[in-house]
């Protein structure tokens, strides 16, 4: 017997990344910015630079964080279609959070590199709507749904700001 994540869950986690994705991440910066860089911008080419790279570097967290809710989890990020099993392993490791840390990581650099202060302010919106949703809604479900061992994942991994991996007790 195999243990392959059911087919809803590859299917379901491809709507809703490309969904999030698209308009969280592509659509709404791309109104915002018209994906025009500003002419002057403080620190130049070097903020830029850092901008480029906070987009590069959200990349395989996102396409790490989307393979482990289906393979580890057998679910998706979805809530209505909620992993059935908790996931701890690869970015999950590292940070509770890091589909959102790595949604952040894209705005915040598409504003840098776009020198787009409308642009960092729907990042810093959108990171007070992540955490509140996290903090109001996904973290009790998890409490409820996988008790002990989400709570011994949340005593050695933190919510937002990664670290090295602990080994778990």
């Amino acid at each position: 017997m195999t243990d392959r994540p059911p087919r809803w869950a590859v299917f379901g986690t491809l709507l809703a990344a490309t969904f999030f994705i698209g308009f969280v991440i592509v659509y709404v910066p791309f109104v915002l910015t018209g994906w025009r860089v500003a002419r002057a911008l403080p620190g130049g080419a070097a903020v830029r630079g850092l901008g480029a790279a906070l987009v590069a570097l959200s990349l395989p967290v996102l396409g790490d964080f989307l393979v482990r809710f289906v393979r580890e989890g057998h679910g998706t990020p979805v809530p209505l279609a909620p992993p059935q099993r908790l996931v701890t392993g690869g970015v999950f490791a590292w940070v509770r959070n890091p589909g959102y840390l790595a949604a952040e990581a894209a705005l915040v650099g598409q504003g840098l590199l776009f020198g787009n202060p409308p642009l960092l302010g729907y990042a810093t919106g959108m990171a007070l709507a992540f955490h509140l949703f996290v903090v109001a809604f996904e973290e009790p479900a998890l409490r409820r749904t996988f008790g002990a061992a989400y709570a011994d994942y949340c005593r050695r991994v933190p919510r937002w700001l990664p670290r090295r991996p602990r080994p778990s007790r």
